[in-house]
This record gives structure tokens, C-alpha cells and sequence, in this order.
């Protein structure tokens, strides 16, 4: 009887070990899509870039820039890129969203100063003296979720309530297979 419980008990354990092993998304190869909910002053893209690792480095003045380098990690880059202005200068005006997630993506769930566990930030690129820049995301929450064995499913809410800001949230399932670039 003792014989038969510990195997019941291993098989078990075997099952949720391989329940758990497929729970994760490898990103092999980059992956870039437009968004289905952008503004619709402008397009957006999602990109996850495998073997990558990203930090936000300090120049002369103070402000933060992001550095990407081989690594292994995949860095998530958001882009809002608003239509300009026909015949005006400067009207050039771009939002983004950097994070760093893990090599495996599986579940993840942050908020607030914990949203720099992956390194999030927002990037703010306009002719907007004073009010942009890139900004660490400190008051949010980001959810990332397996959809299937091919798209994973991205939730963010967060604000920068240094300056103003476009997009606040993000709510895309992005496929893996279909979508991905070489």
C-alpha cells in the first residue's frame, strides 16, 4: 500500500512538473508586429528581442538613455509613433515602452516600484522643451501571460506623472509565429 502511495505521489509531482515546463514561451527569433490598438493619429508597434539585455544609462546632463547589448534576456520595446504634421517642423513625436523580461517568458505580474524588477521605463521624443526624455515606470501594473504555444498576452496600466503622456496602457496579444522577423 506504502508502494502504491509513493508512486501515486511521484506521478503527481511528474505531472506538474511537465504542465509547469510548458507553461514557458522561448523567444528564438525577434519578433515585431503593429499593434491592433494604437491611436489613431499614428501606428504601433511591439517588438521582443531575444539575447538582448537592457540598461538605462546617464549622460552629461542627466537624463537617462536606454543601451541594448547581447545578453540573455528578450527586451520588450513599445513604439507610438504619431503622424506629423504635414509642413511642419518638428513635429516629429514618438512614445516607447522598454522592459527586460526573462529568456523563458512565463507569467509575470508587477506593480508599481516592482515594475523595475524589468526594468520598465517610458520614453518620451518630441520637440517638447522641458518634457521629454525617458522615465523609469514606477506606478503601474504589468501583466504578461502564455495565450498558447505561440502569443503571449501583454496587460500594462501605468502613468509618468512627470509629463504628459499618450499612451497609458497596453493591452495586446502579440503571436510569436506568424509575425516574427528574421
Amino acid at each position: 500500500m506504502k508502494k502504491l502511495i509513493i508512486i501515486g505521489l511521484l506521478f503527481l509531482i511528474s505531472c506538474k512538473t511537465a504542465e509547469k515546463a510548458t507553461s514557458q514561451v522561448n523567444i528564438i527569433k525577434p519578433v515585431s508586429v503593429q499593434t491592433e490598438n494604437c491611436p489613431e493619429n499614428g501606428t504601433c508597434t511591439i517588438e521582443l528581442i531575444p539575447d538582448k539585455t537592457i540598461d538605462f544609462k546617464t549622460d552629461e546632463f542627466g537624463n537617462l538613455y536606454p543601451v541594448i547589448s547581447e545578453g540573455n534576456k528578450t527586451v520588450l520595446k513599445y513604439t507610438f509613433s504619431k503622424k506629423p504634421i504635414e509642413n511642419v517642423a518638428d513635429s516629429n513625436y514618438t512614445e516607447l515602452i522598454y522592459a527586460e523580461l526573462p529568456s523563458q517568458i512565463s507569467e509575470l505580474n508587477f506593480e508599481n516600484t516592482a515594475l523595475q524588477t524589468i526594468k520598465l521605463h517610458y520614453g518620451r521624443l518630441c520637440f517638447c522643451k522641458g518634457e521629454s526624455g525617458y522615465f523609469p515606470i514606477n506606478n503601474g501594473v504589468f501583466k504578461l501571460s502564455k495565450v498558447d504555444e505561440n502569443s503571449i498576452k501583454i496587460d500594462l496600466n501605468f502613468s509618468v506623472k512627470k509629463i504628459p503622456q499618450i499612451i497609458s496602457e497596453i493591452h495586446e496579444t502579440v503571436s510569436l509565429k506568424s509575425n516574427a522577423t528574421n
